[in-house]
């Protein structure tokens, strides 16, 4: 068996029970056709390098999973029948896997260290959330009326003098 990777960007409006449910179907083509589900690694919203469809941000996504290569082709046509995918790739991230076993474990303890990660970064974004709106509440711009110190030599006025 051969190792594949597909990474896709869906809209970055699609709720986190609607993906979940994209990824739940995906594991049934992937199911159904012979393949080997590794793991998702959702990697959230970003930024796109330029416009797709309008949309200037995107969810990652990659799929990782074990097949003979049949597998690919049905996950590609999914993934091109589905309204919310902008764009997706898929490359052969390993062309022979002897310990499947092995992989699967491996698989196992990333998923586990995603989830981790994404956790942590769930709480990050909560706790800036609320330093925005406590910052937002006392009066805006930390004090120091609309302008920061950058650490140039001038004096920060804006008379650009």
């Amino acid at each position: 068996m051969r190792e594949y990777e597909t990474t896709f960007i869906v809209q970055p409006e699609i709720s986190d029970e609607a993906a979940k449910e994209f990824l739940t179907r995906l594991d049934g083509l992937l199911e159904r056709s012979g393949a080997v589900r590794l793991l998702h690694d959702d990697q959230g919203k970003r930024r796109l390098a330029y416009d797709i469809q309008k949309f200037q941000k995107g969810r990652y996504v990659t799929s990782y999973y074990l097949s003979d290569g049949s597998a690919v082709t049905v996950l590609e046509r999914a993934l091109r029948l589905e309204e919310s995918v902008l764009r997706f790739l898929t490359v052969m991230a390993d062309p022979e896997v002897t310990d499947i076993e092995a992989r699967k474990t491996r698989a196992a303890e990333q998923e586990r260290q995603h989830a981790e990660r994404a956790r942590e970064r769930a709480l990050r974004e909560a706790e800036e959330e609320r330093a925005r709106e406590a910052d937002m509440r006392s009066g805006g711009s930390g004090g120091l009326g609309g302008r920061a110190d950058d650490d140039d030599d001038d004096d920060d006025r804006g008379d650009d003098e």
